[in-house]
């Protein structure tokens, strides 16, 4: 490590206290409410949603849809979410905004807005922060384009970009090239609006939240597990919803309690939509003492408990390419606990990790490898040779490139070691999950 490394700021992650135990609620889902504030936006009327996560990418929504002409009323809540109402454009259509819509991180905020905007006559330029900038935007706007819906400059990639919707969208039968919520949901949204059927096959299953949630506002949606489609045009109606708790948050402390001796632990009203808790399977196969058990619905989102206890012997395996759109976001923390089990787990065709935040692939190998742990891409495949009795230094400093999930990865290595580590950019989980040191703690005493 350079001495100019050394000398960027860093947090220094104490270890734990003690064991994990107890039960906890973690933030609401981030990819959940991020439509719950967008869909609010489109519709006719005032929608009341509660639950939704405080986060800087949530916020990015927020604004943006504010500058588009929503109204947004949401209060902090005691548990840390928002809550309120949000009254939209609904068939008048967004108004021409002032200035670029700063996305800042999310990518999720861009592409479905590119998708929402496609209707309407109006130009919009959207940016975003150093690292948006960098991530592919034309997986959403070709599809966009072969509806009607101009961008400029014409062929880049990247944002920031200027969109010129068109009230005469044309309905499309799509082949998307990847698994994408993201690709399908910006296809939905401007499908429902043109006249005709609009259908996306995908080559695996990714998450369906737009599918569970656009018939809550009076969308009817059609939906298989490598198909969606819906019939327009439509205009959305303001609806109720409730946000549950995020999976992917509950992975890092799930993980933690698999990794840190003498824990148990429960995470309470958390979303177990199947096409996000694949790390609990994943983790079952490497032998975690780990279950899930439902209880209810939010709306049309299942939920419920994970538990999760600690897990001396760990096993390695292998996550077939189909399971991996159910787990992407959580294969930086799960490539630690891969690191802690004897034999070799591969991860195949995580090419996707490279456009992340950060190339999370390239990331995830180089800090294991400062643990000592090999691990090594071949093509799109990641693999890691575990280290059943790996003992982190202490000392350790890790770079988390500004990503929320490397971050807390890094952390939780430290933590369930029992060694105090500092991490680069720890500030980042502001994006998905602000009070994850504080949860931790409280679990620990």
């Amino acid at each position: 490590m350079s001495n100019d490394q050394r000398n960027q700021p860093a947090t220094r992650i104490e270890p734990l206290s003690g064991p994990l135990r107890g039960t906890i609620n973690v933030p609401g889902d981030k990819s959940i409410s991020h439509r719950a504030v967008l869909f609010s936006a489109m519709a006719e009327g005032t929608s009341r949603v509660m639950g939704v996560l405080d986060s800087e990418d949530v916020r990015s929504s927020i604004a943006c849809v504010q500058a588009l002409g929503a109204q947004v009323s949401l209060e902090k809540q005691p548990d840390g979410s928002l809550a309120g109402g949000i009254t939209g454009w609904g068939a008048a259509g967004p108004k021409q905004p002032d200035a670029p819509l700063d996305c800042g991180n999310s990518g999720t905020t861009a592409r479905l807005l590119m998708g929402i905007l496609a209707p309407w006559d109006i130009t919009v330029e959207l940016s975003g922060d150093a690292s948006l900038s960098t991530r592919p935007m034309r997986r959403i706007t070709a599809p966009l384009m072969k509806m009607g819906v101009r961008f400029e400059p014409e062929g880049r990639e990247h944002l920031p970009l200027r969109e010129t919707g068109t009230r005469r969208l044309r309905p499309i039968d799509y082949e998307a090239p990847m698994a994408s919520a993201q690709l399908k949901t910006a296809v939905l949204l401007a499908g429902a609006y043109a006249e005709g059927t609009t259908v996306l096959h995908e080559p695996a299953r990714s998450r369906n939240h737009t599918e569970l949630m656009l018939p809550e506002f009076g969308v009817p949606t059609t939906a298989s597990d490598l198909m969606a489609s819906v019939e327009g045009p439509n205009v959305l109606k303001a609806a109720e919803v409730r946000v549950p708790g995020d999976p992917s948050s509950a992975a890092f402390l799930v993980c933690a309690a698999v990794l840190a001796p003498g824990s148990a632990l429960q995470v309470e009203n958390v979303s177990l939509n199947t096409a996000r808790v694949g790390f609990t399977r994943t983790l079952e196969r490497m032998g975690a003492q780990v279950s899930v058990t439902r209880t209810g619905l939010s709306g049309k989102e299942p939920s419920g408990v994970i538990e999760a206890c600690h897990t001396p012997s760990l096993r390695g395996c292998e996550i077939p390419a189909q399971h991996i759109a159910s787990l992407v976001d959580e294969i930086p923390i799960l490539s630690l606990v891969a690191a802690h089990a004897r034999g070799v787990t591969v991860f195949r065709d995580v090419g996707e990790l490279r456009v992340k935040e950060t190339d999370r692939l390239a990331a995830v190998i180089e800090g294991l490898a400062q643990l000592g742990v090999d691990a090594w891409a071949d093509g799109d495949d990641l693999f890691i040779e575990g280290q059943p009795d790996l003992a982190v230094p202490a000392g350790m400093r890790f770079d988390s490139k500004g990503d929320h999930r490397l971050a807390m990865t890094w952390a939780v290595a430290g933590m369930t070691a029992g060694v105090p580590v500092e991490v680069e950019g720890f500030e980042s989980v502001k994006i998905s999950y602000p009070g994850f040191l504080a949860d931790l703690e409280r679990l620990t005493r």
